[in-house]
């Protein structure tokens, strides 16, 4: 998607020959705004922006981020209504894992609404819908206007400082107890909530930065490290510089262990088990060497941490946390079975009046019944197979190690809903919007460069007469 025009011609004046458009490239030259463009100031300000901000003077609390998605969302669609625009138009799997989503979260709603509600829960289902639109836009403004690779890396990239951005506020955090979030409140926010971002477990602090949630910004984290170290190792197999990515790579390591969450480590491992499948063995024997080096740093700069760590998969039966997220289980299914289907209604489980269950599956099928929750693995599964399938079409190394990699950081939410009510926090929920979005961009990339080397390829084109391609 191109916001922004260049002329195609101009008619004959007096005879003169018609204007070329290569007389006009010195006049119009320059980078134009594009799905990229907006997709990198969504993913900045979702990351560095502390989540309980929200925008005065609107009934629905909303983040500065959801106003950018649903900028997203218009575009999108002024863009599918014209074929000039650049947007790219035909099958993706990703889009369609996307579509299915909000198709099943709208028949819930209108399921749910059909009959009498409470205005707080009327409230919260209008709420749930509206994000649901903007997250929605900026998947595909993501999966179908960000249309070559030197965007998609420029998006990704930026989602990677956007990362080491709030590992360097969640060092703050840990290492001072001071949470400077409480000074980062703009101009026409408001604070929605008050708790701190700043917990303790056991002995040791844990923080969750600018997001709401230890857990959330954890799992953030595990999403954007193997982006960091992809960008890393890439950049020093091109002869670029490396060493800021490494950099990057470090910092958002940093602010996962300072999270202190279990489901941050889980995620990870998920990913590096899939990423271990098509690395060469050089490649895992230095990514085991980083990790031991890394953790052996920790353990030095911050004694204890690694305990703490080891102390949460030790004690996991018997931890009081997760015999918390497990009582509730009974309430949670005897809601299930009288909405078995479509569910009670998306956003209508009202949290401050009912019980809030700790895993996001179980809040899915009482929000959109069983058919949601297929519906919703589905569309973080597109994300997986869209990845997978660039790195099959694809001979370009780049293309098929990102592929990989995209593909491996959708297990993420698969695993983390699991372990919380994921799409209730709005920072990871947005970031693993843009990052299906990222695996269907990928996709089309990987498909026109197929198409192209194809052609190169082919007896026709090969034999054909040379011809003056700059004309």
């Amino acid at each position: 998607m191109a916001i922004g025009f260049r002329p195609t011609g101009l008619p004959s004046l007096n005879g003169h020959r018609p204007t070329r458009v290569a007389d006009l490239d010195g006049l119009f030259a320059g980078p134009r705004a594009d799905g990229a463009t907006v997709a990198i100031l969504y993913v900045l300000i979702l990351l560095t922006t502390p989540a309980a901000l929200i925008v005065r003077g609107l009934p629905l609390s909303v983040t500065p981020a959801a106003i950018i998605g649903m900028i997203g969302l218009v575009l999108w669609l002024l863009t599918q209504m014209t074929s000039t625009l650049g947007a790219a138009k035909g099958r993706n799997v990703a889009r369609t894992g996307l579509f299915l989503f909000f198709t099943a979260n709208l028949v819930s709603y209108g399921y749910g609404t059909a009959h009498y509600l409470p205005s707080d829960e009327m409230n919260l289902a209008d709420q749930n819908l509206f994000l649901l639109l903007a997250n929605l836009g900026i998947g595909l403004l993501v999966c179908d206007g960000v249309r070559t690779m030197d965007r998609l890396n420029l998006l990704l990239k930026a989602a990677v400082v956007g990362g080491a951005v709030i590992g360097v506020i969640g060092a703050i955090q840990f290492t001072a107890n001071f949470d400077i979030t409480r000074y980062m409140v703009l101009p026409g926010l408001r604070l929605s909530w008050e708790d701190l971002y700043v917990f303790e477990r056991g002995s040791v602090r844990r923080v969750a930065s600018t997001t709401a949630h230890p857990i959330e910004f954890g799992v953030i984290s595990a999403m954007l490290l193997p982006i960091a170290a992809h960008y890393a190792m890439r950049a020093r197999t091109v002869g670029e510089p490396f060493l800021r990515w490494w950099a990057c790579t470090a910092l958002i390591g940093m602010g996962m262990m300072f999270s202190v969450s279990r489901s941050a480590v889980l995620s990870l491992i998920a990913i590096a088990a899939m990423l271990v499948t098509g690395w060469t063995w050089k490649r895992r024997l230095r990514a085991l060497a980083l990790l031991v080096g890394f953790l052996a740093v920790m353990r030095v700069a911050v004694p204890g941490l690694l305990g703490t760590f080891v102390d949460l998969f030790a004690n996991f039966f018997t931890d009081s946390s997760i015999q918390y997220r497990t009582h509730d289980y009974d309430i949670a299914f005897a809601e299930i079975q009288r909405h078995l289907l479509l569910g009670r209604g998306t956003g209508t489980w009202y949290f401050p009046k009912y019980q809030v269950f700790d895993n996001q599956y179980m809040q899915t099928a009482i929000d959109l019944g069983l058919i949601g929750v297929v519906i919703f693995l589905l569309m973080m599964a597109s994300g997986i197979v869209a990845g997978i399938w660039a790195r099959k079409l694809s001979a370009d190394p780049h293309i098929r190690d990102l592929g990989l990699t995209l593909a491996a950081v959708m297990l993420a939410p698969i695993v983390s809903a699991a372990t919380f009510d994921m799409l209730a926090f709005a920072t990871v929920t947005g970031l693993m919007f843009v990052l299906i979005g990222a695996c269907g961009a990928l996709l089309r990339v990987a498909r026109q460069e197929k198409a192209g080397r194809e052609k190169a390829q082919s007896p026709a084109h090969s034999s054909g007469p040379v011809t003056d391609v700059t004309r």
